[in-house]
């Protein structure tokens, strides 16, 4: 059983997070680029939601007392090791960790151009990973 409380914060910024990204779809690349408001916007809503799905990873590792991760890559591919998450998953999700590090890191030489890519193209796999904890909670209370 998991420490609902420790974990469901995490669940519920996602599930926030998220709902910000799929409404932020609908700017366009050149509206992105040229406002910055709504760059900041994107960018944060990114970072959020890439931060929960890692925080609620490295929650679900000390819970089950696996390995500890060195890199916030590696806290997908520990779970899919420990045949929790689909390694499948645990690699998309590991390529938007690294993509964290972008957004945090090197925020001023950031290519506009691939953000907007990512706001297009990868939400579904974080709708994806949200669903997979959701049910490994609802497991856990069965």
């Amino acid at each position: 059983m998991y420490d609902r409380e420790g974990i469901i914060d995490h669940v519920e910024e996602l599930e926030q997070a998220i709902s910000d990204w799929e409404r932020y779809q609908k700017i366009s690349l050149d509206e992105f680029k040229k406002n910055r408001d709504k760059k900041n916007m994107i960018l944060h809503a990114l970072l959020i939601s890439i931060q929960s799905a890692i925080d609620i990873a490295n929650h679900l590792i000390a819970e089950n007392r696996l390995r500890r991760p060195t890199t916030y890559r590696e806290c997908f591919e520990i779970l899919a090791n420990a045949e929790m998450l689909p390694s499948y998953l645990a690699d998309q999700l590991s390529d938007l960790a690294g993509f964290r590090n972008i957004l945090v890191h090197i925020y001023w030489n950031l290519n506009l151009n691939e953000v907007h890519e990512i706001l297009m193209n990868d939400l579904q796999v974080l709708k994806e990973y949200l669903k997979w904890t959701k049910d490994l909670l609802k497991k856990s209370i069965d």
